[in-house]
């Protein structure tokens, strides 16, 4: 990396590196390592490895410290969603790591600067870099920067509200968690469904839906949001 790109990438990841070599190690892809193995060049695996477990303690502290609103159990799906390989690309993509990357020939060819897997991989091993040349407080500011808007939405849009709820409730050994339909309205081909969901044989949630698997979604999600709002 010349010296103009490496000022551009730091002044979007917010931080100059005393040792810019851990930076370009942190963009080194194995396919690039392989074809220049004689000169000894290694890949950022070593970094990804490291980096993923930074990246998990960090936005474990997050999630603790700006959502006292959510059970361990939820804490975890989030965690899980943050990290995960679709929104680490998507933050790659965002300080446009993938100009950044060196690629063998074969993954140049392939499109490796937009592969989903790659550019998350970068992204573990930049915050590794990060950390090993400045330590946690830098690599706690980028992922701040970039988590703030997700840690603020509501939390369990657009997910399996069954999975949620049987976590939430799992916390606490010796529940039960039953759906019982109540009522089932309308001719075959346009019928609608109401189920409960009930904790302990006590109802906690109520949903309505197009068939059955919808309404048992549907009162999990009531369940989930009655559960939150009363811890």
């Amino acid at each position: 990396m010349n010296e103009k790109q490496l000022k551009a990438l730091q002044k979007k990841l917010n931080y100059k590196f005393k040792d810019p070599v851990l930076l370009d190690a942190a963009l080194t892809h194995s396919s690039y390592a392989n074809e220049n193995s004689k000169n000894q060049i290694l890949s950022n695996e070593r970094l990804e490895f490291l980096g993923d477990s930074v990246l998990g303690m960090t936005t474990a502290i997050l999630i603790y410290n700006s959502r006292p609103d959510l059970s361990e159990g939820q804490m975890t799906r989030l965690r899980a969603e943050l990290v995960c390989e679709k929104s680490l690309a998507a933050l790659a993509k965002e300080l446009e790591l993938g100009g950044y990357l060196m690629l063998g020939r074969g993954e140049e060819k392939g499109g490796g600067r937009d592969r989903p897997s790659i550019l998350a991989d970068a992204f573990e091993a930049v915050l590794a870099a990060i950390y090993l040349d400045g330590g946690f407080k830098p690599v706690m500011s980028l992922i701040s920067c970039y988590f703030t808007e997700y840690l603020s939405r509501p939390f369990l849009s657009n997910t399996d509200y069954k999975t949620s709820l049987q976590e939430i409730i799992q916390i606490k050994s010796g529940q039960t968690l039953t759906y019982i339909l109540i009522d089932e309205q309308g001719p075959d081909h346009d019928k609608s469904f109401t189920v409960e969901a009930r904790l302990n044989d006590k109802a906690i949630g109520t949903g309505t839906g197009k068939s059955k698997k919808i309404a048992e979604q549907t009162a999990a999600k009531a369940a989930v949001e009655q559960l939150t709002v009363t811890k």
